[in-house]
């Protein structure tokens, strides 16, 4: 599991990505909290939500 100091650090580098690299990091993200994951979701373009749907199924 990630400890929170490289979670921030991903976390940083996700808000800093384009939106394809956004997808992919979301996708292949191991170890992460429910709440790790929605700190995410608070950084990614709403108006793309349906290409990280369907990215993830």
């Amino acid at each position: 599991m990630r400890n929170e100091k490289s979670f921030e650090q991903m976390k940083e580098e996700f808000i800093q990505a384009n939106l394809d690299a956004k997808i992919d990091m979301y996708k292949t993200a191991e170890g992460l909290s429910v709440d790790q994951f929605k700190q995410l979701l608070k950084h990614f373009p709403i108006q793309h939500i349906d290409k990280l749907e369907r990215a993830l199924s």
